[in-house]
This record gives structure tokens, C-alpha cells and sequence, in this order.
């Protein structure tokens, strides 16, 4: 076998295992989000995991130290597929296309499972750092970004706090999401926008 050939068929070969690493990495995730959705975060186990995804357990051992990594790149990968940051150009539509998006995934997919972390976060102080690590403050950067652009535009006032901004909107969207006293839907985030852009300018 000459040398370009068996090149080329080494090539095929670290493709194809990159291609199942993907797949098997992909599957691991999917797995997980699914388990947390139907049965929670006290539910979900490596052991679970690795049957639905039909993997072993020292594959997901390969790349996540614990199930709490492993739900943390969950989120943090959905999120991220799902929810872009917005840039119409406008702070208000920016504001509302963030908040409607985020209010829709919480409704339709993940609200219950955020729930649940959020409760794991308050009895396991370990996990509860990395959830406000890798979660929590990846989304605040979000709305942060989104805020610090209107600004630099001129659309906020330059003395406007807009770290505490972040936190009265994440603030009143976790505070539906946790006591389902009243919806999270598209009046909510109008109305939201509403009282907080009255101290924007």
C-alpha cells in the first residue's frame, strides 16, 4: 500500500471516530435533558444516562467529571443553540426578542428543569457554585451585552445601574418560573419592559 493511501485511510478513520465521539457526545446531553425533564435533578444518575444514551459509563467519564457537569453543558449548550443574543439594532426590540424567546423555552422546555436545579442549588452548596457559574451568569452576560449596547447607542442613560437592570428582570421572570403564582407569557414581558424602561432614561 503506498504512502498517500494509507494516509488517506487514516484520514477516514480519525473522521469516522470523531463523527461517534460527536454523536455519542450529543446523544449524552440529549439523555439528560430528558431524564431531568421527566423525573428531575435528585432522579439522574451517570448510570441512567449512559443506558439512554446507549454509551458506557466510562465514555461520559471521558469528558464529564459528575452528573451535575453534565447537565450544566446541557443547559449552557441549549441555551446558547436556542436562544442567540439578539441585534436589531434597536435596545427595545433587542429586550423584547431576548425576553420572549427565553419566557417561550422556560414555558414549552426547560422551566422544569430549571426549577429543579435551582432547588438542588439551595441543599448542595457545590453544585449551586457551578450552576451560578456556568448558568446563571452565562445569561446575565446575555442581557448584560444587550443592555450595554443600547447604552453605548445612547438608547440608556450612561448612569443607568445596569447590573441591578439584569436583575429585576431575571429577578421577576425566576420569581414567576419558582412560585407559578401567575404566567410567564408575552403580557408579562411587556409589561416588565414597561416599568423598567421608565427608569432607563
Amino acid at each position: 500500500m503506498s504512502v498517500g493511501k494509507v494516509n488517506s485511510h487514516l484520514s477516514e478513520s480519525d473522521t469516522t471516530g470523531r463523527r461517534r465521539s460527536q454523536r455519542a457526545h450529543q446523544a449524552i446531553l440529549k439523555s439528560a435533558l430528558a431524564i431531568l425533564t421527566e423525573q428531575g435533578y435528585r432522579a439522574l444518575t451517570i448510570e441512567g444516562v449512559a443506558k439512554r444514551a446507549e454509551v458506557g459509563k466510562q465514555t461520559i467519564y471521558r469528558w464529564w467529571s459528575s452528573k451535575a457537569a453534565i447537565v450544566l453543558e446541557a443547559l449552557t449548550v441549549e441555551a446558547q443553540e436556542r436562544l442567540p443574543i439578539p441585534d436589531t439594532g434597536s435596545v427595545r426590540d433587542d429586550l423584547e426578542l431576548l425576553l420572549s424567546s427565553t419566557l417561550q423555552e422556560l414555558v414549552q422546555r426547560t422551566g422544569p428543569i430549571v426549577r429543579s436545579l435551582m432547588a438542588e442549588a439551595q441543599l448542595d452548596p457545590e453544585f449551586g457554585r457551578a450552576f451560578r457559574e456556568d448558568f446563571i451568569t452565562q445569561r446575565r452576560a446575555v442581557l448584560f451585552e444587550v443592555l450595554q449596547r443600547g447604552q453605548r447607542r445612547g438608547e440608556i442613560s450612561n448612569t443607568a445601574d445596569l447590573e441591578l437592570i439584569v436583575d429585576l428582570i431575571y429577578g421577576a421572570m425566576w420569581y414567576r418560573l419558582l412560585n407559578q403564582h401567575a404566567p410567564l407569557d408575552e403580557n408579562f414581558a411587556q409589561r416588565l419592559l414597561e416599568q423598567i424602561f421608565v427608569g432607563l432614561h
